[in-house]
Parts: C-alpha cells; structure tokens; sequence
C-alpha cells in the first residue's frame, strides 16, 4: 500500500484536507488520534509519562492533560526528547497495525511533525500543507482562542513554511475556499491512484 504523510503546521487545515481525502474511500491514519488513545487513563504511556514528567501534568479523569504537558515541553527541548522517546515507538506501531488493516491502493498518515522529527521513512511520499502565514494566525486564533504572540511562538518552534516546502513530494495550498481545497485533493487522489497501481505493478 502507498503510505501518503499529511504534514502542516498549526491551523494550516490538514483535519479537512483528511476529511477530504477520507470522502474519496482513503483510509486515514492520524497520529494525533493515536496519541490521544495511548494517554488515556491507564494506559502504559500514561503511567510512563506520569512516572516522567509527575502528576502535574495529568487530568482530573488520570490521563494526560495535553495542554499541560504542552507547556512542560514547549521550551524544553530535553523534555521533549524524553515525551518523544516514550510516545514515538508507540505510535510508529500503532501506524504500522492500522495500515496492516486496510486494503486500500493507498492510505493517508497524518503526522503534524514529520518534518520536525524526521519520519519521512514511515511514508511513501510528503504532502504538505502550505499556507499563508497571516492566513494561518487568523484561523488559530478564530478557533483556539490564542493570542498572537502565543501564535507566533508555536510557529517559531515548528518547522518553518520553507522547511516543509522543501521537504514536500506534493503541496496542497490552502490560501483558497473549501471548493479549491477539494479541486486539488481530487486531482492528487488521481494521481496517487496512478503511482499505488504503478507501484504494485513493480512487486
């Protein structure tokens, strides 16, 4: 099966670039999801990320309060590798299961930092989200409530718009409305109809 990397910082619009993609008949694999699973309450990682980082950072329920553990992390690039090493190996398995699942010519992986963690070979191909900065914090802000300086400083430490650029096999510019969105998964869909088949030709 073609493995396609949805990648895109914050509210660049890669849950509707996936919903998209998802009403052609792709399966969709979100890292995010896998994540939010593996920190409920009881879960290994949980406890794992309990016994690391302490109980500050859970949530009334016992499971991880992700805006919490956030903050922990986000200045402090040795508490980052720690999460890291605990959530990465997990949720690389929980892709690798999910995959096995599906029959598909091709399937989406969603992974909002495989630029910035270098997982570029859990994937066939990257697609990139690309989108105007000031686009961009206006759509945080509208749906997240944040302040642009918090904005600013969650884009500062992601990778940067040239970085993922750079990185990309395929782009989806999202500067439009929901109707250019759709024009361009449906022509990418095609084309990865084309290289799934191609690909399986070669086995």
């Amino acid at each position: 099966m073609l493995r396609i990397g949805l990648t895109g910082g914050i509210g660049s619009g890669k849950s509707t670039i996936a919903r998209l993609f998802s009403e052609h008949g792709v399966p969709v694999i979100d890292a995010d999801e896998i994540a939010h699973r593996l920190t409920r309450p009881g879960e290994p990682a949980t406890r794992k990320i309990l016994a690391t980082f302490g109980h500050s950072v859970a949530s009334p329920e016992g499971g991880i309060d992700r805006k919490r553990l956030a903050q922990r992390i986000f200045d402090n690039v040795d508490d980052r590798h720690r999460l890291e090493a605990i959530l990465h190996p997990l949720i690389r398995r929980e892709i690798e299961l999910a995959v096995n699942t599906h029959a598909a010519p091709y399937c989406l992986i969603v992974i909002p930092l495989l630029v910035e963690t270098r997982q570029h070979d859990l994937v066939d191909r990257v697609l990139v989200v690309d989108i105007d900065e000031a686009r961009q914090i206006e759509r945080v802000r509208a749906r997240d409530g944040r302040s642009e300086p918090e904005i600013r400083a969650i884009l500062k430490a992601q990778a940067g718009r040239h970085e993922r650029r750079y990185a990309a096999d395929d782009l989806v510019e999202n500067n439009g409305d929901l109707d250019s969105l759709s024009k361009q998964v449906a022509t990418l869909h095609i084309r990865y109809l084309e290289l799934a088949h191609q690909a399986a030709d070669h086995r």
